[in-house]
């Protein structure tokens, strides 16, 4: 699988975890003021991990649409999709309850971005995750990840190929 890069060059903590790298865990509130860890799948299912700028934001709201309206591509039985932003818990309940979203939407609020600024895509200088997509095995390393600035749209296209090489590779290590 392949990394793509980000092609602006936003102000950041550090650069982007790669490949190979373990994702560090978290534990976040959800819109409904639930904690979620990445732990809790660990071992037991793969992972998509989306971070992406603001709630409510034209280029976001496309973004999470398109997770929301192709979810069964993005999360299934092995499968978990993580959306992460430093929105408050009650911006994310206002925009679920708004677009219909399902999935977890966690806030990274408080300390405020500091899963983006362990996964290295915090705009330290704005305050907002950049437009970063890790895809984790079940082991918790990552395999895939795209990284973009806060303007740039995700591209889909390459985000379902690699779930889909991802999905692949673990039928053909049990076949």
């Amino acid at each position: 699988m392949t990394n793509a890069h980000p092609t602006e060059s936003p102000v950041q903590a550090s650069a982007p975890l790669g490949v190979g790298a373990l994702a560090p865990d978290f534990t976040l509130v959800d819109q409904y003021g639930v904690d979620v860890s990445l732990s809790a799948v660990r071992d037991v299912k793969n992972a998509v991990v989306v971070f992406y700028p603001a709630a409510f934001s034209g280029i976001c709201r496309g973004e999470l649409r398109e997770i929301r309206d192709g979810l069964e591509d993005f999360q299934d039985d092995d499968i978990q999709v993580f959306a992460i932003s430093c929105d408050s818990m009650y911006t994310l309940r206002a925009w679920a309850d708004a677009e219909g979203h399902f999935f977890p939407l966690l806030s990274d609020f408080w300390p405020h971005g500091e899963v983006a600024r362990r996964y290295g895509i915090l705009d330290d200088e704005d305050g907002f995750a950049l437009r970063g997509t890790f895809l984790l095995d079940r082991s918790g390393r990552i395999v895939w990840t795209e990284v973009r600035g806060i303007g740039q749209g995700r591209d889909f296209r390459a985000y379902r190929e690699a779930l889909a090489t991802l999905r692949a590779s673990q039928r053909d290590a049990v076949g």
